[in-house]
């Protein structure tokens, strides 16, 4: 088969594995050079390219556009479904923020160009440290190389008609809120005591001028609760994380499953 018979396949693994790192955490992040990503990508789809499933020689026509559509969306799904995940310590983070009286305080994140809460920042960063260490970047990129094997790059992929793609994600969604609020459980109710410590100290010796206690007194308590809950953090990480590649692989299988 010559090389130009080739070119359109390697094309459309070329789309899908530069759409999942356009989405997927670690690698979006705009403290990585664009060139990088490309040449990334590049490099990967020739590892790819002898894993495809195609029927034959895939022609230059207005089908091809079709694909290359497919290709775009799948990336950016699965991609999007491992940041979903991720998005929930920045949901953990905002809510330990209006507790603490640090909500006000947000920051810019030059890595997503966004205004994030400091809590929120700070647990993401030790995340993506915690998934580079656990090699996680390794598991997210087998997973985009997997899904060749269930979606061929020459057929659309399944889940859309049934609904059940979109209910899929609905559900991890759902998941997301949930995660965020039980990462951020301990610290919001060790600080809604402290709220109701202060309340009854406001009552009780109305002298003392609470605001201008009441603000230290929080950010004190709020430290040394988190110095506290810290070690279990990375445990929580722990599930979380097999959680997203679990979740990846039930995509997958969603998309590749024969109507």
């Amino acid at each position: 088969m010559q090389l130009l018979e080739l070119l359109p396949a390697f094309l459309l693994v070329f789309i899908r594995i530069t759409a999942f790192f356009v989405a997927a955490p670690i690698f979006s992040t705009r403290s990585i050079p664009a060139p990088f990503k490309v040449g990334l990508s590049f490099f990967l789809a020739l590892i790819a390219f002898p894993l495809l499933k195609a029927s034959g020689v895939i022609p230059l026509d207005w089908t091809y556009v079709y694909l290359a559509i497919k290709e775009v969306l799948i990336g950016l799904l699965l991609g999007f479904l491992a940041t979903l995940f991720l998005a929930a310590i920045q949901v953990a983070g905002s809510l330990i923020d209006m507790m603490m009286g640090l909500a006000m305080a947000m920051i810019f994140d030059p890595m997503t160009g966004a205004q994030t809460p400091l809590m929120g920042n700070f647990k993401y960063m030790l995340t993506m440290l915690f998934l580079l260490t656990a090699n996680g970047h390794h598991l997210l990129i087998k997973g985009i190389l997997a899904s060749y094997q269930a979606v061929p790059i020459d057929r659309w992929f399944n889940g859309l008609e049934n609904g059940s793609l979109t209910a899929f994600l609905v559900e991890k969604f759902s998941y997301m809120f949930m995660s965020g609020m039980l990462l951020a459980a301990p610290m919001v109710s060790s600080l809604f005591v402290i709220d109701v410590a202060l309340g009854i100290v406001a009552k009780t010796v109305p002298q003392m001028n609470i605001f201008v206690v009441g603000m230290p007194a929080k950010l004190l308590g709020g430290f040394l609760i988190l110095m506290i809950v810290f070690p279990g953090y990375f445990f929580v990480m722990t599930r979380l994380f097999e959680m997203l590649f679990a979740s990846m692989e039930r995509m997958i299988e969603i998309m590749g499953a024969v109507p």
